[in-house]
């Protein structure tokens, strides 16, 4: 401590400074002494000498300043000075000061944990060495394509993954349900990455008899494995296939999100025409070769596209990859939350503003009752810029307790967002407080302050400070009408931000409630649902998987509380994907031209009565459509029936694989269900849906699936008909995990998370909003009930009555309060334009929305207004006009 006290003194010169100051006072001393006995040889008494010298010699406090200003730091002493005593003056006013202390808290600390947001997800660089150099290509690519890349793109190291990988573990007790992703060989040394425990995949292991291998992430390894150290080189049971560990991530690796659980190599087999050139795309990702950069890549990639596409054995459309463009990696990762989080941060920063212009309101109310202790200040020679400063240094002092106390504000609001926000948002483990976000939180604490104080230090340069004294201490009616002009400014100000706040909110609330409004398609009440997933070497069995859900439905059945089951591969909402290249009879297509996809469904004949999706026409699927040799059948969509065969009956139309033979006849048409999410159906390469009946034992062309959803319609949405069912299956095959148990309610609310996430982020921003709104509005008219008192009184006593002032008192408001909305319609007109991609079923400029929130201000602008209004009905003319 004594090393650091002396370093301080040593900093600022306060021994130095001593010395001088000592020495310059014993030097003009010694000029004055002289002076004087001049002034007494020349026979003035020794009195008036000594004023004579005086006189001659000048203002000696104001020497001794302009000379410690030559020779030492006077800024520095003088801010030191300032916040000293802006320090007392704010402990004079502890009131007054927590007030705020708080706002300004609430204002930064929800500005720090948004901002903590978008830097973790957005500007903190990714955790991979020199993460500028790595790039993705924006589209996917099949396994041949990424395998033949290296030999064109000469300025990049290539990589892929396929994620969404599922994988069965067993032989480690009850069998679970693992997450994973495929990668190419190359990966790790693509993305620079090093292992925590054994290596990485090393070249010619995404090949052929060489990829049983697998890499674990550090809390699979902690979990299932206890974090032995000795892992290294044990067998692991992925699917029935024996894999061997060779490597364990650091906890810090999640690529491509945390909830990758172990990568495995892709299979990549030249041989398997079907699956190397038609299924299986990637995405892909690559590093930067030395000397590269991202503008050369792009270029070469470009040039590059017809090359690739002549690689497919068959004819691909000219339009393939067109839109595929080169970019960094950390845009690609981010690039579906960008928008939102830039528009959470604009939210929250009109609240900031709010808060700055509430304590401003507040800094203004309070300089009027220091107006005399300015002028007592100007008197002994402090000019306007001097006490510019000292208010200044004060609004400033109250940012940056302001912006200690945000700190803590952020440090339980991250923790609430990181609950609210949606799991697959991308990089969420790793968003904290770290030292960006701290120096944004300084900066943000010491501009919020300066901004709080100026317009009231700006204010109290321009009042004739010295009137103060000559009126008793009394303010002057200008100085009073200029503050009270100013505090209305400020409140207007606010009113139209909490509107612009507000109306965000409305909008998204409204979006919400018309996406909760979608019809599904199908009913989701007293429906449990399970995934369950055989290994593929059980199915490989001929009859066994089939033998196996045919079982299962049956002990199913026979549960008290079930009172129908049914199967299908994957589940409205739950974002899987099943899909197939179809040609379409009556729609020939030239060898360029894109194939249609159609969305395929396979389910047992009680699933579309199960779940309460209505046949339209034609018949239904029934248990003889699945046996072995039956004419292959399906149902399609109405949506898919129109656009294929407008004004035509589709029953009897057929389809068929575009690589293979069989057709399949159509024998009914559905209802349309929202299988990608609640505000579309499918996913935008999605051309039509289909419904196949399950069979492993199809003809040629038809899917033999063995993972397959369960569906449960019960007596009651209890969960535990999981266990049941999860007790049912080990009994039929110990090997085959039951996961993702849950009611479809639930599945139907989490489709609706992300829109959720939001609605609830952007509703407290304009609850904080109008709250401040409010303050603002109550402290202007608050201060105007003061100041006008004798008004008040002399109007009560020519009569008016109590509902005459309550109308004065809150019409002032309101008139405030229409100001502020007339300036936040305008203002929210241009920015809510920004939110059109957050927005479902409404307009940006909605007008119930605006109109809405129209009166919602108005009503909260007449609340504020309610205690000044009743303090007003109390005035005593006699009292008011005798103070007066």
């Amino acid at each position: 401590m004594k090393k650091m006290a002396e370093l301080l003194r040593r900093i600022f010169h306060l021994r130095q400074r001593a010395e001088f100051s000592d020495g310059l006072a014993e030097e003009m001393q010694h000029h004055l002494a002289l002076k004087t006995g001049e002034n007494i040889r020349a026979g003035m008494p020794e009195k008036e000498a000594r004023y004579a010298a005086q006189r001659e010699f000048g203002n000696v406090t104001l020497l001794s300043e302009d000379s410690r200003g030559v020779w030492s730091f006077r800024w520095i002493e003088q801010f030191l000075q300032d916040v000293r005593y802006g320090a007392r003056m704010l402990r004079k006013s502890p009131s007054f000061t927590a007030v705020a202390i708080l706002t300004l808290a609430l204002g930064i600390g929800a500005n720090t944990a948004i901002f903590s947001l978008v830097n973790g997800v957005l500007l903190r660089p990714l955790p991979y060495s020199q993460p500028d150099r790595l790039v993705g290509i924006t589209d996917v690519f099949p396994e041949g394509i990424v395998a033949a890349m290296p030999s064109y793109l000469k300025t990049l190291d290539i990589a892929a993954y396929y994620e969404g990988m599922e994988f069965n573990l067993t032989g480690r007790g009850e069998a679970s349900r693992l997450y994973g992703t495929a990668v190419t060989a190359d990966l790790f040394s693509v993305l620079a990455a090093k292992p925590a425990l054994g290596r990485v995949f090393v070249a010619g292991e995404d090949h052929p008899g060489q990829d049983n291998v697998v890499m674990l992430s550090h809390a699979l390894w902690q979990k299932e494995f206890g974090s032995d150290p000795n892992v290294i080189g044990q067998q692991m049971a992925l699917d029935g296939q024996n894999r061997e560990i060779v490597g364990v991530m650091p906890a810090e690796f999640q690529f491509p999100s945390q909830k990758t659980q172990v990568w495995v190599p892709v299979h990549l087999d030249p041989r398997n025409t079907g699956n190397y050139w038609g299924a299986g795309f990637m995405p892909v990702i690559a590093r930067l070769r030395t000397g590269a950069a991202i503008a050369q890549a792009n270029t070469e990639f470009r040039s590059t596209r017809p090359q690739l596409r002549a690689m497919f054995p068959w004819r691909m459309p000219d339009a393939l990859w067109s839109g595929a463009s080169v970019i960094s990696l950390q845009t690609q990762i981010t690039g579906d939350v960008q928008i939102k989080l830039y528009v959470l941060l604009g939210a929250i920063c009109l609240v900031l503003l709010i808060a700055c212009a509430n304590v401003a309101n507040l800094l203004l109310a309070r300089g009027v009752t220091r107006q005399r202790e300015m002028a007592v200040r100007a008197a002994l020679g402090a000019d306007r810029r001097r006490i510019f400063r000292q208010l200044l240094a004060e609004s400033a002092l109250l940012g940056v307790c302001g912006g200690a106390l945000g700190i803590f504000v952020a440090a339980s609001g991250l923790k609430w967002l990181k609950l609210i926000l949606p799991a697959d948002t991308p990089r969420l483990a790793s968003i904290s407080i770290d030292w960006r976000v701290l120096a944004f939180t300084a900066g943000i604490a010491l501009v919020t302050g300066v901004a709080s104080g100026l317009a009231p230090a700006l204010f109290a340069g321009k009042v004739e400070l010295t009137q103060s004294l000559k009126k008793g201490g009394q303010h002057s009616a200008t100085a009073l009408g200029s503050n009270h002009r100013l505090r209305g400014a400020l409140a207007i100000a606010e009113i139209s931000l909490a509107f612009v706040l507000v109306i965000g909110a409305g909008l998204l609330v409204k979006s919400l409630w018309e996406l909760l409004r979608v019809n599904p398609g199908f009913r989701t009440e007293s429906i449990v649902s399970a995934r369950i997933t055989p290994n593929s070497s059980y199915c490989a069995v001929p009859n066994r998987c089939r033998n196996f859900y045919e079982e299962l439905s049956r002990r199913v059945m026979a549960t008290p509380g079930v009172n129908d089951a049914a199967l299908v591969n994957v589940l409205p909402l739950d974002g899987r994907i099943s899909a197939f290249a179809a040609d379409i009879e009556d729609h020939p297509r030239n060898p360029g031209d894109r194939a249609s996809v159609l969305f395929d469904s396979l389910i047992t004949p009680d699933y579309l009565r199960l779940m309460r999706i209505p046949l339209l026409s034609g018949r239904a699927l029934t248990a003889a459509d699945s046996v072995p040799d039956s004419a292959p059948v399906a149902l399609v969509t109405a949506w898919t029936a129109n656009k294929f065969w407008p004004n035509q009956n589709p029953i009897g139309k057929r389809v068929k694989r575009t690589f293979m033979s069989a057709w399949v006849t159509i024998v009914g048409v559905a209802g349309d269900v929202h299988q990608e999410n609640l505000t579309s159906k499918y996913q935008t390469f999605i051309d039509g849906a289909i419904y196949e009946p399950y069979g492993v034992n199809a003809p040629v062309g038809r899917p033999r699936p063995t993972d397959m959803t369960i569906v449960l319609r019960v007596s009651d949405n209890n969960m535990s008909y999981g266990r049941s069912l999860q007790q049912i299956v080990a009994s039929l095959n110990p090997e085959a995990p039951v996961s993702e148990v849950a009611t479809l309610n639930n599945v139907f609310t989490k489709s609706a998370s992300a829109s959720r996430s939001t609605v609830w982020l952007f509703a407290v921003f304009a609850a904080l909003a109008l709250i401040l709104a409010s303050i603002g509005i109550y402290g202007v008219i608050s201060y105007s009930v003061t100041q006008r008192r004798p008004e008040i009184g002399m109007r009560m006593a020519l009569g008016a009555q109590w509902q005459d002032i309550v109308r004065l008192i809150v019409g002032q408001g309101v008139r405030l309060a229409l100001v502020g909305i007339a300036i936040g319609i305008a203002t929210a007109f241009a920015l809510t334009r920004l939110m059109k991609s957050l927005l479902f079923g409404v307009s940006t400029t909605d007008p119930l929305t605006f109109i809405a929130v129209s009166i919602l201000l108005i009503v909260v602008a007449v609340a504020a207004c309610y205690i000044p209004a009743r303090r007003a009905m109390r005035v005593d003319p006699m009292v008011a006009l005798r103070h007066d």
